[in-house]
């Protein structure tokens, strides 16, 4: 994906990075709870078939609670964090050969090479990807998949859907999941180590998972909204969060168009169209502003983590060297 540029690439990167994390939480069946929440169902063009989606929501989220989040709490709970991260990196890892390849059926060769790069650097030196090294040189992680490509394509995203146990989907999106888990060689190492693979998914969703529960008025809109944002910012290389904020400046407060248009004095619309982007702008990203926060927090986390990991491993080597002097 082609990265942002100048002031708005913080800003594009936290809503994208918390997007995925709400992504990666949302895809394991792990949702808010709903209980004591009166649904109110809404029509909307994108989610026809909401009834059905909704009672897949709610099953989704009983296995996640009674299933997913104890065996998830036990693997924290065994599991260092430094090994977390390393299996984390090593299956972010591998799913850089189906970025290449999206990449490349996108026409986007030069990205292409950058990730050929990555994966490879983290291949060797990092070894085997359990390190992040290409960070450190610039090599940031990309997100391409075949969903994206059919985007590119010309192909409509269609309706969304809630599958059982994989979560939000799309009409388009089910094919495209099918392509990359062909596509990625974490689907032919054995069933054992996919388990863990999960497992730390689940893991670092938590954070996600938490803010659904306790800023969503009614989850189910929530993680429908954040999902398909998150979805077309990815087709559209966040030039979809660009459009949004340019069509700021011809939207009054109060919706006259008439205003926007010379009805009032230019410095007073001028100060309307400035209010109106700053009001907007606060209602769409107050409810990111969490999970930006707590993704910076993983971030940090990982990197702390990844340190302490190496600050280990010249620890064993002196162990060993002390012993072979010993001898």
């Amino acid at each position: 994906m082609n990265r942002p540029q100048n002031g708005n690439r913080s800003v594009k990167m936290q809503h994208t990075f918390s997007g995925i994390l709400i992504g990666v939480a949302i895809t394991l069946g792990g949702c808010a709870t709903t209980s004591g929440v009166e649904q109110q169902t809404v029509a909307n063009k994108a989610d026809p078939y909401e009834n059905f989606n909704r009672k897949m929501f709610v099953f989704n989220d009983h296995v996640d609670n009674y299933v997913a989040e104890p065996i998830s709490n036990a693997y924290k709970w065994i599991t260092p964090q430094f090994m977390q991260t390393g299996v984390f990196n090593f299956f972010n890892n591998l799913k850089n050969v189906n970025v290449v390849i999206n990449d490349v059926l996108q026409a986007k060769f030069s990205q292409s090479a950058e990730d050929t790069g990555r994966f490879a650097i983290n291949s060797t030196v990092g070894l085997g990807g359990l390190f992040d090294v290409a960070k450190h040189v610039g090599l940031e992680q990309n997100e391409e998949d075949f969903d994206q490509t059919l985007a590119v394509w010309g192909v409509p995203q269609g309706s969304y859907l809630v599958l059982p146990i994989l979560g939000p989907s799309t009409a388009r999106g089910i094919p495209g999941a099918v392509f990359d888990t062909a596509a990625n060689p974490a689907s032919y190492i054995g069933m054992p180590v996919q388990l863990v693979s999960m497992l730390n998914a689940r893991a670092s969703a938590e954070g996600a998972l938490k803010f659904i529960d306790e800023a969503a008025l009614d989850p189910y809109v929530f993680t429908r909204e954040s999902f398909l944002q998150w979805r077309t910012n990815l087709a559209t290389d966040g030039k979809s969060e660009a459009s949004d904020v340019d069509g700021f400046d011809d939207e009054p407060l109060d919706g006259n168009k008439g205003t926007a248009s010379g009805q009032s004095s230019p410095g007073n619309a001028d100060a309307s169209n400035k209010a109106g982007f700053a009001l907007r702008l606060d209602a769409e990203t107050k409810e990111f502003e969490q999970a930006s926060h707590s993704f910076s927090s993983v971030a940090q986390s990982f990197d702390d983590t990844a340190k302490s990991f190496e600050d280990a491993g010249a620890k064993l080597d002196k162990l060993k060297k002390s012993k072979k002097y010993a001898r």
